[in-house]
C-alpha cells in the first residue's frame, strides 16, 4: 500500500512540476512576469547571470529545508523535499527542451499563472508545497500569530515582484506579475476548494417556523435551527443556518423576507461541502 501512495505522489509531483515548469520557463520568464517567491527569486539571478533555472530553484531552497525540518512534521518535509528535486529537474530539462513565447502580456501573465497554480495544486493536493515562501511564511507564523501565513506569503511576493520590475526596468513587469499570481491563487482555490463552493446563509427571525417552512418548500433545502443569545439585551432567539449552492442564496434570502420582512440574514462563504445534496 505504501508503494502505491508513493507511485501516486510521484506522479503528482511530476504532472504538477511540469505544468509548474512549461508555465514558467515558456510564459512567464521569457515576458519578464516575476512568479514571485523562491521562483520569482530564481528567474531574477536567470536573467542576471543566465544561471540555470532549477538548479537555483534547489539550491535556494536547502536552507530552506534544513530551517523546516525542525519545526514541522518530518513527512511533510520528505515530500516536500521530493517535489522540490522533482520540480528543479523538470524546470532545467524545460528551460533546455522549451521554446520561450513571446506573446501579449497579458495573456501571458493570465494563462501563465494559470498555469503556473494548476502546477503547484497538484503537488498540493498529495499533501506537499513546491518550498520556499510557505516556509518561511509558517515560521513567521508561529512567532507573530496575528499575522496569517496567506499575508505573509503576500507580502514576500510583492518583495520579490517589486525586485523583479527593478531589475528588468520595467514598472509594468510588477503590474503583470500581479495579474500572474492573482490567476494563479483563483486556479489553486478551484482545484485545493473546489469548483462548487457553497454559501451558508445565517437568519435571525421571530418567525423562525413560518421561514423554515417556507425555505423546505421553495428551495428544498435542509436547515439547522440554533439556540442564540443577544449580547445586547441577552434575549434568548432562534437562528437558522441553512447551506446551499450560490444560486440558491436568492431564494433562501426571498424565503425569509416574505415571512419575515425584519429578519436578521447573513451570507457567508462556504469553502467546500460535503454531504447530502452536496459532495460525497
Amino acid at each position: 500500500m505504501k508503494v502505491k501512495v508513493f507511485l501516486i505522489d510521484m506522479l503528482y509531483f511530476l504532472v504538477g512540476s511540469i505544468i509548474y515548469s512549461v508555465a514558467i520557463i515558456t510564459l512567464l520568464s521569457p515576458n519578464k512576469i516575476s512568479p514571485g517567491g523562491v521562483t520569482g527569486v530564481a528567474t531574477i539571478l536567470n536573467y542576471l547571470f543566465s544561471l540555470p533555472l532549477g538548479t537555483v530553484v534547489f539550491i535556494l531552497n536547502i536552507p530552506l529545508l534544513a530551517l523546516g525540518f525542525f519545526g514541522f512534521g518530518k513527512e511533510f518535509i520528505i515530500k516536500t523535499a521530493v517535489a522540490i528535486v522533482v520540480a528543479s529537474v523538470t524546470l532545467d530539462l524545460c528551460q533546455v527542451l522549451l521554446p520561450k513565447i513571446h506573446l501579449d502580456l497579458i495573456l501571458a501573465a493570465v494563462f501563465g499563472g494559470g498555469l503556473m497554480g494548476l502546477g503547484i495544486s497538484l503537488v498540493m493536493l498529495r499533501g506537499s508545497t513546491t518550498g520556499g515562501v510557505d516556509i518561511v511564511a509558517k515560521f513567521i507564523n508561529r512567532k507573530y500569530p496575528y499575522l496569517s501565513v496567506g499575508k505573509i506569503m503576500l507580502f514576500i511576493d510583492a518583495l520579490v515582484v517589486t525586485v523583479a520590475a527593478f531589475v528588468y526596468k520595467n514598472t509594468s513587469s510588477a503590474l503583470y506579475s500581479v495579474i500572474s499570481l492573482y490567476s494563479s491563487s483563483k486556479i489553486m482555490d478551484l482545484m485545493l476548494y473546489g469548483a462548487d463552493k457553497g454559501k451558508i446563509v445565517y437568519i435571525i427571525s421571530d418567525k423562525t417556523q413560518d421561514i423554515v417552512s417556507q425555505i423546505l418548500t421553495v428551495v428544498n433545502r435542509g436547515v439547522t435551527i440554533i439556540d442564540v443569545v443577544g449580547g445586547y439585551l441577552g434575549e434568548k432567539r432562534k437562528m437558522i443556518m441553512c447551506t446551499v449552492r450560490r444560486n440558491e442564496v436568492h431564494a433562501v434570502y426571498k424565503s425569509a423576507t416574505n415571512a419575515d420582512n425584519n429578519a436578521f440574514i447573513v451570507v457567508a462563504e462556504a469553502g467546500e461541502i460535503f454531504g447530502t445534496g452536496f459532495k460525497k
